[in-house]
């Protein structure tokens, strides 16, 4: 589900594009701020039907904002909190389908209806995660995930 015409094929053909930007872009760059505002825009740019995309980072035992595109977010969220505290707690990808399902969600933007969160981990060490929302009930399918998975692999590898 890409907005862009640049992509074409399977979703994911298109996610293999994708991933060869994101190479293309962290490539000889290790400025951590820098390398997750493209990772952002990139997928802000090429995802269809979402609202927000972006980081928060591991600090001090909580989540603290990092870069992103949409609407202004939440600063600090809780380990266990929500789904990105859940998904920082657990250390595993949470997929809702139904954010107002989710016990403990925290919205920040009264639009989003569903939201696929990503911990970002190296050698053991949560270094923050990737959230993506939606308008849209149930946006994020299995091959997202599994897509998105390979994308926030690539990204850790050149943190």
């Amino acid at each position: 589900m890409f907005q862009s015409s640049v992509y074409k094929g399977s979703l994911s053909e298109q996610y293999d594009t994708l991933l060869t930007q994101l190479k293309g872009l962290l490539h000889d760059e290790d400025d951590l701020i820098a390398n997750l505002s493209n990772a952002s825009a990139l997928l802000n740019q090429f995802l269809s039907e979402v609202n927000w995309v972006g980081f928060y980072l591991w600090k001090n035992d909580e989540l603290v904002l990092g870069p992103f595109q949409g609407m202004p977010a939440c600063v600090r969220i809780q380990k266990g909190r929500g789904v990105c505290g859940t998904s920082a707690e657990k250390r595993e990808v949470i997929r809702v389908e139904d954010v107002h399902a989710f016990p403990g969600h925290i919205a920040c933007d009264a639009a989003s209806q569903s939201e696929i969160v990503l911990p970002l981990v190296k050698d053991g060490e949560l270094l923050g995660l990737l959230d993506i929302d939606s308008p849209v009930k149930g946006r994020f399918s299995e091959e997202d995930e599994r897509e998105l998975k390979r994308f926030t692999d690539v990204l850790v590898e050149n943190l």
